[in-house]
């Protein structure tokens, strides 16, 4: 049986199966559709997670269960919590410690750098989802009914990542296109790349000083102008052009997709500065981010 087992085929979750591989690890990856990287190390399972019972047949030989899953952003309030409760509930049953990708929405406001001890008292539907996600995990481990630790990421950068910055602004930056912008392109915020993550995701599940707790995944702290010119730089394109994005553009962005009507609530994470503190995991585990460049290039 595979000795990790990583739910979920996002960007995160295949740099996550692919640097398992590579460090000689046998690996499952579980999807709905059964897509994945093609790698001799890892076996790629059609499976909805949501189906304990044979989840738990799936994990069975594991020692790690690493959960990339996701739901459709519109959904998370509906979908997220019984998803991660089949998965909790598997993992347990198989005896494998649990390791989680959450994000930083849980945390309680405020104006200095987010650490992994800001309060967990979000104020938006989806913070109120990530803090309850992290609650009921945590809960599980304080039981003793497994070991589980959760791995906070930002806004994601990287091939394949699906954000803001991914979906708005890098495709008309490369085209020397006007690009809109959410929240203020001047405001410093913490982005995470999908290999760091990745990365941070491996060296917790394979570490004693991890469990019971949540970590920050290393980030990339800089402007969303500033990743725009350097984009634009790396593909010989003009200086970018940014605008803010208006009400109006995301009502009627919302009518082609209903993602978007979903980024007001979140919008206090890029009106101002968002910072978040990395140092734990730069201390304990010595990781480091990767520069912007090689965020952006890869």
């Amino acid at each position: 049986m595979a000795e990790s087992v990583v739910i979920g085929a996002g960007a995160t979750g295949v740099a996550t199966a692919r640097q398992l591989a590579d460090s000689g690890r046998r690996v499952r990856l579980i999807t709905r559709s059964g897509s994945g990287p093609d790698h001799p190390g890892v076996e790629r399972i059609a499976l909805d997670a949501g189906r304990t019972d044979e989840l738990a047949t799936a994990l069975a030989g594991a020692t790690t269960v690493f959960n990339a899953a996701m739901t459709a952003y519109h959904t998370w309030p509906e979908t997220m919590p019984p998803l991660f409760a089949s998965v909790l509930a598997a993992t347990a049953r198989a005896g494998a410690d649990y390791v989680m990708l959450g994000n930083h929405y849980g945390y309680q406001q405020t104006t200095g750098p987010v650490t992994e001890r800001t309060p967990m008292a979000p104020h938006t539907r989806k913070g109120r989802v990530r803090a309850e996600l992290w609650r009921q995990a945590k809960e599980a481990h304080d039981e003793g009914l497994l070991r589980v630790t959760e791995v906070r990421s930002g806004q994601y950068l990287g091939p394949g990542a699906v954000s803001a910055f991914t979906l708005l602004v890098a495709p008309r930056v490369r085209k020397g296109e006007l690009a809109l912008v959410h929240g203020n392109p001047d405001a410093a915020h913490s982005f995470s790349y999908t290999e760091d993550v990745a990365a941070a995701l491996v060296a917790v599940g394979g570490d004693e000083r991890s469990w019971g707790r949540a970590w920050h995944a290393p980030v990339i702290t800089t402007t969303l102008r500033r990743a725009a010119t350097d984009l634009a730089e790396l593909h010989g394109a003009p200086e970018p052009r940014l605008e803010p994005l208006t009400e109006r553009d995301l009502a009627l962005l919302s009518f082609t997709d209903p993602l978007w009507r979903e980024f007001a609530e979140m919008s206090y994470m890029s009106e101002r500065p968002f910072l978040v503190d990395d140092s734990d995991i730069r201390n304990t585990f010595g990781l480091k981010p990767s520069t912007l460049r090689t965020a952006l290039t890869t």
